[in-house]
């Protein structure tokens, strides 16, 4: 089975299923670099279309978790998280509520998501493995949910996201041999998806620009 990879949503709706429209769902495996939340319009959407594509058996799917998650993990359970309700929080509060999601049911799902996925040949991160102790410590600044330092050279593709581009087409680091595929899709630029072989080759790169309804 080969793989296809998209980037940061970021509660871009619309865009994230432009994106799926190019995923062969009978021969590609999905994974999601996390943050499916905030910034964007429609982060309820997001998460639902998420839940929905897991609870599918036909098709074969990863979602990994992103720091954005993380702080939503932290508000519900603390009641609090001021950096986050100060940067984008409060409005992705509005959009559950919108919905009547009650966010002590949606907890499990969140805490349940993985950060990582990884093969002999590649392996899937939020934010990339930097050159630190316990990359997989959630509270670690350096760590897969945050790092935005050099990522170190792990002898096998990384596919990350987090540090956005704002370009339309992903970056690829040599020193690191890692794909940055967040190219802000809340920013405007695009959301993208990259495929893989199951020996890391990239077959294709698709960038869909951002629908205007996801960010106006």
């Amino acid at each position: 089975m080969q793989y296809f990879i998209i980037g940061d949503i970021h509660g871009c709706y619309h865009t994230f299923c432009s994106l799926l429209e190019q995923w062969d769902s009978q021969t590609e495996h999905l994974i999601l670099v996390g943050d499916l939340i905030d910034r964007g319009n429609y982060s309820w959407l997001v998460i639902n279309k998420c839940c929905a594509l897991l609870a599918e058996p036909s098709v074969s799917v990863t979602i990994l978790k992103g720091n954005h998650e993380a702080e939503l993990i932290q508000y519900i359970h603390d009641g609090h998280h001021e950096i986050w309700t100060s940067q984008c929080g409060l409005a992705t509060l509005a959009d559950f509520e919108k919905h009547s999601v009650d966010l002590s049911h949606l907890l499990p799902w969140l805490e349940n998501l993985s950060l990582k996925y990884e093969t002999s040949s590649f392996i899937i991160t939020h934010a990339g493995v930097s050159d630190t102790i316990n990359p997989y410590d959630e509270s670690n600044w350096d760590g897969v949910l945050w790092t935005r330092k050099p990522l170190a050279n792990l002898h096998k593709l990384q596919v990350h996201g987090h540090t956005p581009l704002k370009q339309n087409h992903p970056q690829y680091t040599l020193d690191s041999n890692s794909y940055n595929i967040d190219t802000g899709a809340y920013y405007g630029y695009g959301l993208t998806g990259i495929k893989l072989s199951p020996q890391a080759e990239v077959l294709d790169i698709i960038t869909i620009p951002t629908d205007i309804r996801d960010i106006e």
